[in-house]
Formats: structure tokens, C-alpha cells, sequence
């Protein structure tokens, strides 16, 4: 354990299947159900994860690969959320690691402070008020090294520093800003990531076997095949917004959110935009089948306290039904959960809006319908800003029942934007906010 890490919770480590780890925490909070006026949506239960020392964490998992974790916690799990087949139990997986912004000469620099830190696949259970991790896989590339979660291209992803953002770290082309999850019935791994954005498929020890990314991105030197098989359009990306949400649908087929509308055919267009896409994946074909256009709700809607358009984002998209998603959409701070059905009618894929010299791009339209566009009809299931006991920044959302969702926040790993995220010692001055799995009762089931 650090020496600075006064008050962290020591952890313990074992081996499983001869792979290293089932790192246990346990923490403090009471599992009861928040009050709420009957007929309407409640939290049930709460748990919280515990403190685990990032170092040790990771080192646990592929030894030597942090050799400073600057009082950074593990967190971050709060990514995406999937059922794992025994109750209480679930897949989550960690972002890309510990990660801020610190303005420097009038510009805003991304900064790593554990750069060593490599993004795991984590399996948890929740058990009356405590989070436990009982086993985590390392994302590995083809020679079983870290892919960590360093930027990939110079010039496409924003350059990474250290954690004052002084000292500028290199990039790596395996880099993975990780977020969505589900499992396949072979017990390989599909994941979505943000710096593609891209697709990747991971083996069940967590060995990536392909990364499919937005054709002409040209990604070389990763250590791992990569496939250039989603549209092109991707490359539009808006930075920090890929790919967040991912669905796995009844029969296979995999359904992926880009988080906020692309950057077409410029940045403003996409900071004012209200529609993104949906994107349908066959994994038997390994191809794009379906695209969709998604359109949010006005953000003063989906937040009352919120006035910026650009800070809506989906998070979170589950499957349903054999073509129907739960959609995530949310700001930091509210969100609300829709109901659409994937329609052969809806498909735009290969239509001109996956044309980037189309204009008005499909971003620029005030209303997508009224011009042609088939928009994804959607109902609201329920405004979780509106339930008391649900925590902000909710990332992931998982289907528990016909009546229970559990949800998981994103805590950032405890860290904030700014030079004051770390005292005069490097070492992290915490948030305070603790990742949390919620429970959610629907009155009306979904």
C-alpha cells in the first residue's frame, strides 16, 4: 500500500483460473429504499465500492505497471453495467483511467496521472449496502501487453500530459477510452471506445481480437488487428464523445451509441446539434447493417439547470426487446430513459447524410423529420433527475428484472479539472464522490 494512502482500505489479492486478483472491498452505506409516493419510480437500494489503492489494483493484475498512483482509488468502473448471470452480480468496466483538464497559456491540456494504468473489464456483486470486486481482467493486446489509455493519433486525439499538465507523455496507438460493455454467449467480450470511436472484440481472458474503427482512419503500430468496417462519417467524432453506449441484441447483433451529434460540418454545428446516431452491428457478418438517427430532447428538458446544448450525451443503451433499446439521455447531472424501436424504415445507413459534403449535414437540421429523416420515434420511461436517491453522471444502466434497473455512476477515479486536483505533493485531492450502484423500482415495468 502507498505510504500517502492514510485511511485507504488495504486490499487482498488471489489467484483464479491462474489469473491474478479477486480484489474484495466493502464499504458504508445503507441499502434501503429512498421514500417516493406510490404509483411512481423509486430507488430500492444502494451500494458503494470501498476504497482500493490503484496501484495496487492494478499491479495485481499486470505487476509493475503502476509504479505511482499519486492516492488515486480505483474508480471509474461506473463505465457501463451488464448483468452476469447470478443475481447481484454484474459486468462494469473502467474508462480509460485517471484522467483531467488543466488550462495552460489559455488552453486546456488532458492529463494522465497514472499513464501506466491499463483499462480492465471488472466483475462486481452488490450486497446490501457494499460493492465487492471479485474478479477483473486486464485489456491486453495481442502479445499480452497493457493497451493503457494514453491517445492515439497526434493531431486527431487530444496530446497527453503528465498530471500538471507539464510534461508531455507519448502517445500509443493501442490506447482505449473504454466504456460500453456486454458479453457474448462464447464468453468473449464486446466493448465500444471513444478515441475511434471504435468497436472492439475481446476474449474472455481479455486479449483484444479486433478493433474495428471509422474507414480511413489510419491507425498504424497498434499491437492488435484493426479493421477499418464502420462509415466513414465516425472520423466527425466530436473529441471525448465516440462511441459510449452498446446493446446486445437477442439475436447477436450489437447496437452502438455515439455519445453526442458528430462535428459536421464543423465544431459549432455539433455543439448546437440535438442528433446523433445509432449504428447496428452484425457480429456474424462483421459489418455495419443499420444506421439510425436519434434525436434528444431540448437540454433544459432532459436538465432544468442546464442551458448548454453540447452537454447532452447518451450513455447507456440496453436491449429490450428483439428490437426495441432503453436509451440513456442525460447531462452530468439529470438524465431520463426513452424507449425506441429499431425500424427497417428508420435505416439511413449509406444515405447521404454518411456523406460529410451533404448540406445541410444531418447535425445542421433543426428538424430531421420534416426534411426526410426517418427519427427514431421514442417514450419516455422515466426522468431519473426526478428520483430521489439516484446519484449524478450516470454511464451505465443494466435491465434487472421487467420492473428494476441498476444503475452505476461514473466517479472520475475521485479526480477534478484543474492543478488543484493535486496538493503540493502530487498526490490527488479526492472528490469525494464514491462509485455507486443504485436500484431502481419502475411502477410500470419496462
Amino acid at each position: 500500500m502507498s505510504p500517502y494512502a492514510a485511511g485507504r482500505r488495504s486490499v487482498h489479492r488471489s489467484v483464479a483460473a491462474g489469473v491474478p486478483l479477486a480484489l474484495l472491498a466493502a464499504l458504508t452505506v445503507a441499502g434501503t429504499a429512498v421514500g417516493a409516493p406510490s404509483g411512481e419510480a423509486r430507488v430500492t437500494g444502494s451500494a458503494t465500492l470501498g476504497d482500493i489503492p490503484l496501484g495496487t489494483f492494478s499491479n495485481a493484475l499486470l505487476p509493475g505497471t503502476v509504479g505511482d498512483d499519486r492516492g488515486v482509488d480505483l474508480g471509474g468502473i461506473g463505465s457501463d453495467i451488464y448483468p452476469a448471470g447470478r443475481k447481484g452480480e454484474f459486468w462494469t468496466v473502467t474508462d480509460r483511467g485517471p484522467n483531467g483538464q488543466i488550462k495552460v497559456a489559455g488552453e486546456k491540456r488532458r492529463t494522465f496521472p497514472v499513464p501506466g494504468f491499463d483499462p480492465a473489464i471488472v466483475r462486481i456483486r452488490v450486497s446490501g449496502g457494499t460493492v465487492k470486486v471479485l474478479d477483473a481482467i486486464p485489456i491486453t493486446t495481442s502479445s499480452g501487453k497493457p493497451v493503457t489509455g494514453l491517445s492515439n493519433q497526434k493531431g486527431r486525439d487530444e496530446a497527453p500530459y503528465s498530471y500538471n499538465a507539464s510534461t508531455p507523455l507519448s502517445y500509443n496507438p493501442n490506447g482505449l477510452d473504454t466504456e460500453g460493455i456486454v458479453r457474448a454467449e462464447d464468453g468473449s467480450f464486446w466493448l465500444v471506445d471513444e478515441y475511434g470511436p471504435s468497436l472492439v472484440h475481446v476474449s474472455s481472458r481479455g486479449k483484444i481480437l479486433t478493433r474495428y474503427v471509422p474507414k480511413g482512419l489510419g491507425l498504424t503500430g497498434a499491437d492488435y488487428r484493426v479493421v477499418e468496417a464502420l462509415p466513414a462519417v465516425l472520423l466527425h467524432r466530436k473529441i471525448n464523445r465516440g462511441f459510449e453506449g452498446l446493446a446486445q441484441l437477442p439475436g447477436g447483433d450489437l447496437v452502438m451509441a455515439v455519445q453526442s451529434p458528430l462535428s459536421l460540418p464543423d465544431t459549432d454545428a455539433g455543439e448546437e446539434s440535438l442528433t446523433t446516431r445509432l449504428l447496428r452491428f452484425s457480429t456474424k457478418k462483421r459489418a455495419v447493417t443499420a444506421e439510425y438517427a436519434y434525436r434528444f430532447d431540448p437540454v433544459n428538458v432532459v436538465d432544468p439547470s442546464e442551458d448548454d446544448t453540447s452537454e447532452l450525451k447518451i450513455s447507456s443503451v440496453v436491449a429490450v426487446g428483439r428490437d426495441r433499446l432503453l436509451v440513456e439521455e442525460r447531462t452530468d447531472k439529470a438524465a431520463r430513459l426513452q424507449i425506441v424501436k429499431l425500424t427497417r424504415g428508420a435505416d439511413i445507413l449509406g444515405e447521404k447524410w454518411d456523406d460529410d459534403t451533404t448540406s445541410p449535414s444531418l447535425e445542421q437540421l433543426d428538424d430531421p423529420a420534416a426534411s426526410g429523416v426517418p427519427v427514431l420515434r421514442k417514450r419516455l420511461v422515466v426522468d431519473l433527475g426526478t428520483v430521489k436517491g439516484v446519484p449524478g453522471k450516470i454511464e451505465g444502466v443494466a435491465r434487472v428484472d421487467h420492473d428494476t434497473l441498476a444503475l452505476i455512476n461514473d466517479n472520475d477515479f475521485g479526480m477534478t479539472d484543474g492543478p488543484e486536483a493535486f496538493d503540493a505533493q502530487g498526490r490527488l485531492v479526492d472528490s469525494g464522490i464514491e462509485t455507486t450502484v443504485t436500484y431502481v423500482r419502475l411502477p410500470r415495468g419496462i
